[in-house]
């Protein structure tokens, strides 16, 4: 398994297995911005702008891949504005359903992590629906909840359905206490 970051070409080769992933995670009941049935042109469309914001700048974007085949993918959305240069958000965390459990979502987030730390980002923040597995793997590698909005999105059914707002510090370097004595 390969974990890779992809320019705007890089996108759109791999604009069919991204539509897959897509479309396999809407399928299996994430909520990740999208209602049920959710076809693979939408999906590959909803790609494309993906990868003009990759082009310009906004938008990082990491796939793992098993041969050809996409089974996941993480990006962030990277600010825009000077006072906020400082933080990203974690966006599209997607595992297909065929690869979860072998800790590729794990992977993937520290990807995104690692990545964000060596830009000098000190600051990630994500949404994600409340009472999701996602919600745990958040927790066990160290982010923060920071409150829950109710009714915030429509899952794929089209039922609205709460959801947790986390951050999490990188690249922040804890200050250790002078030992006097």
């Amino acid at each position: 398994m390969i974990v890779q970051r992809l320019d705007e070409h890089g996108v759109t080769a791999l604009l069919d297995g991204l539509a897959a992933l897509l479309t396999d995670t809407v399928a299996g009941g994430a909520s990740v911005g999208f209602l049920a049935p959710l076809g693979h042109a939408e999906a590959a469309d909803w790609w494309c702008g993906r990868a003009a914001a990759v082009a310009a700048g906004q938008l990082a974007v990491w796939v793992a891949r098993e041969g050809e085949r996409v089974t996941g993918t993480v990006s962030l959305a990277l600010p825009d504005k000077p006072n906020s240069r400082h933080r990203a958000e974690l966006v599209k965390l997607m595992v297909s359903r065929g690869a979860r459990g072998r800790g590729l979502g794990r992977r993937l987030l520290a990807t995104a992590e690692e990545a964000a730390a060596a830009a000098g980002i000190t600051l990630l923040h994500l949404d994600t629906e409340t009472g999701s597995p996602a919600e745990h793997l958040y927790r066990s590698t160290g982010w923060t909840r920071a409150g829950t909005i109710p009714d915030y999105a429509a899952d794929p059914r089209g039922e609205l359905r709460p959801t947790t707002l986390y951050f999490k510090q990188v690249g922040v370097r804890v200050a250790t206490p002078a030992v006097t004595g």
